[in-house]
């Protein structure tokens, strides 16, 4: 049973930022982390975040895009089997990390 996926809508001008190849690369990767969202620790596919560069993710997920260097990361929404996505972008300087940690912030997840 795949989970719904729900974007915040900054997430489309995420994409859209993204080259053509890159961005179906995330789509499918996406896709595929839908059919079992869960951490890895209950035997799904998402890598749980903790405190990354002071910033307190934890209870977040994230889906590593390594050959782009794209991260994603989501959180899961259980009541609802959905899981949200809340910013995609490149790993280097943390910086997907720190727009994560505002995306929290503004929308209080």
């Amino acid at each position: 049973m795949s989970w719904g996926i729900d974007f915040l809508p900054e997430v489309e001008e995420d994409l859209a930022s993204l080259d053509k190849d890159v961005r179906i690369a995330v789509v499918r990767a996406i896709k595929k982390v839908s059919e079992n969202p869960l951490p890895k620790n209950e035997n799904g596919y998402g890598n749980p975040l903790g405190h990354k560069q002071g910033k307190n993710l934890t209870g977040f997920l994230k889906i590593k895009l390594l050959r782009y260097g794209v991260r994603v990361v989501y959180l899961l929404v259980r009541e609802k089997t959905t899981m949200r996505i809340i910013v995609i972008g490149a790993r280097k300087n943390e910086e997907v990390y720190k727009i994560a940690d505002k995306r929290k912030q503004k929308y209080d997840l």
